[in-house]
């Protein structure tokens, strides 16, 4: 019975002071203003206002009623502007796939400054699925996906937002520190760190040794960048990482960085965002945002003279 037009009629009535500007404020003519009152008079068998002269007195149960729009109101446009605000992508959550350890903290450089653009989306990041993320992005479990290593299907698009160098880490007084890059053979009396992933997803593997026929003496996987790290720094073996990783925990651990063959091995991390997704404007948000701040990051960290590795 009560119409929302109803609750916004009085509450203009209120701050305007008269039906003709109550009428201008809300774009309808005066005729159609009272004819919507009249109706629900009508169907409430209740007198809402009465007239005297140009302005209008409000009955009991027009007061009622305008205490009711001055309580749902608020409510109702606030509902409108967090709808509004997801339909522009303005509001919402943003679920990130992680299919790359390191990538992880990548991303929490994004994330902060993402937050603070956009207040009204919330994110929340999905690791257990690691190495599996196509799946989770074409069933809507995510909504990006984060990669060194895209899978090109139809659907789904990737963007490049991160070129980095995947390297040898090793301690600083390791034999291999002062070198200009590795070859697959001197890994051969060495213990291999890496993630716990299969070898066939590891660079080190498919790019370097691999192709060389070699391995290494020992290979061992450790879950924590920070444990394997510091296993490396303390000369117990070596491990292949970016080079901004290395770097980053080169501030406070005695490694080096080596290229990984003459040529060393050039990475990208992508994002791999749904095609009809790509529209949506907290998602365009996040690429863009993620490629301004990485451009940002490989020009902060770009070697220059006297920079080992």
């Amino acid at each position: 019975m009560i119409e929302r037009m109803h609750l916004s009629i009085l509450r203009e009535i209120e701050r305007e002071g008269s039906l003709t500007a109550a009428a201008k404020a809300l774009h309808l003519s005066q005729s159609a203003l009272s004819h919507a009152i009249r109706k629900l008079e009508t169907r409430s068998g209740t007198a809402i206002w009465v007239r005297e002269g140009r302005r209008v007195r409000l009955t009991d149960a027009g007061e009622h009623l305008l205490a009711a729009a001055n309580r749902l109101l608020p409510q109702l446009e606030r509902v409108d502007a967090v709808l509004a605000e997801h339909a522009t992508g303005e509001r919402g959550s943003l679920r990130i796939g992680m299919e790359c350890h390191p990538c992880y903290r990548w991303l929490l450089k994004i994330v902060a400054p993402y937050l603070q653009e956009w207040p009204g989306v919330d994110i929340d990041v999905v690791q257990q699925f690691q190495f599996g993320g196509m799946a989770a992005l074409f069933n809507h479990e995510i909504d990006i996906l984060v990669t060194p290593d895209p899978l090109r299907k139809k659907g789904v698009k990737f963007t490049p937002v991160f070129d980095y160098e995947q390297v040898l880490a090793v301690a600083q007084d390791h034999a291999l520190a002062g070198r200009d890059h590795i070859a697959a053979e001197d890994l051969t009396d060495q213990v291999l760190f890496s993630y716990p992933v299969d070898t066939s997803r590891l660079d080190i593997y498919t790019q370097l040794l691999v192709p060389a026929r070699c391995s290494p003496r020992r290979h061992k996987t450790v879950e924590s960048t920070d444990i394997m790290l510091q296993l490396v720094a303390a000369g117990r073996g070596v491990a292949a990482l970016p080079r901004w990783l290395v770097a980053e925990y080169g501030q406070r651990l005695p490694l080096s960085a080596v290229s990984l063959g003459a040529r060393g091995i050039p990475k990208q991390i992508h994002l791999g965002v749904r095609d009809g997704d790509r529209g949506l404007r907290h998602v365009a948000g996040f690429l863009d945002l993620a490629a301004s701040l990485s451009r940002q990051h490989e020009d902060a960290t770009a070697p220059g003279p006297g920079i080992d590795g």
